[in-house]
């Protein structure tokens, strides 16, 4: 393996849903975010570890820019725009649609504050036809020409993605290796527990019961036969948001458990004995003291 020599720090950021975090995955070439189709899923920043040749790139995967209608809200967006400071570049990542949005000339604007370079990715090639990117392009060559790049990709199927990283590594500087060899994430492994117990709520849950839980990690422990322990509390914000995630004889709540155990052991390589529990916030979102003790703070 080529010794490190370069590295790049680079934010992704776009608006919710355009496939930041599935971009980082595909990258990373492991699942170091969680994914759903809800908007809103990222909500810390992630830092996802890329080593290509001599230059190792962190990507940092940023919550989808949006208009903010609570404490936790507010908190998303100051880690997106904190994230577009002292970094090599960013990665504006949009949708296949000739129109450029609030979210997306806010982020240009904060790129031409910072004075950082700026790669536009138009993602979901895969769903369009080739000659549908040119109104886009146009698009937002007329809203910014400041653009070092525009690349199309498809995160899902990784057309674009070595174009991509060519341009990145443009922007790497010569210095030491930031993670060792083997690590693809800043997060600590509870960390990646909760979020995948989270991802598991998002996806077996409507409307904005999901939104507006949180999941914290009370125990995490590994045993003499290599089991690992996890006690994990889900926090709801209404009483009957707790009845509708328990389900009826418990079974949302095992649903949800078993889908977040074999992701679980998955990632960690091992067995996975998990007891989950629910419990009522009521609207902990708006209250900025549960926000910063379910582990939503600036470091």
């Amino acid at each position: 393996m080529p010794k490190i020599k370069k590295t790049a720090m680079v934010t992704v950021c776009g608006r919710p849903n355009v496939g930041k975090s599935s971009l980082t995955n595909t990258l990373v070439g492991e699942k170091v975010a969680i994914v759903s189709n809800k908007a809103q899923t990222t909500r810390n920043r992630i830092c996802g570890v890329v080593n290509r040749g001599d230059t190792q790139f962190v990507l940092m995967d940023t919550p989808g820019l949006h208009k903010p209608k609570s404490a936790l809200g507010d908190y998303m967006v100051k880690i997106v725009t904190s994230s577009l400071s002292d970094v090599d570049c960013a990665l504006l990542l949009v949708e296949p649609i000739p129109h450029v949005g609030a979210p997306e000339m806010s982020l240009i604007q904060r790129v031409r504050e910072e004075k950082i370079p700026a790669i536009l990715c138009i993602n979901k090639t895969d769903t369009v036809k080739p000659d549908q990117l040119l109104p886009v392009i146009a698009a937002y060559n007329e809203a910014w020409d400041g653009f070092s790049a525009i690349i199309p990709i498809s995160a899902h199927t990784g057309d674009g993605l070595d174009d991509l990283v060519a341009e990145m590594e443009k922007y790497a500087e010569e210095g030491p290796q930031l993670f060792p060899d083997g690590q693809t994430s800043d997060q600590l492994e509870r960390q990646v527990m909760g979020e995948i117990l989270r991802e598991k709520l998002l996806l077996c849950l409507d409307k904005e019961i999901p939104h507006g839980t949180a999941v914290e990690i009370t125990r995490f422990s590994e045993r003499d036969d290599e089991v690992i322990e996890i006690d994990a509390t889900i926090y709801c914000e209404k009483s009957s948001h707790k009845g509708i995630i328990i389900g009826k004889q418990g079974a949302m709540l095992k649903k949800i458990s078993t889908l977040a155990r074999h992701d679980m052991e998955k990632f960690m390589g091992t067995k996975v004995y998990l007891q989950t529990w629910v419990k009522v916030k009521e609207n902990w979102r708006d209250n900025v003291n549960y926000v910063r003790n379910l582990g939503y703070k600036d470091e």
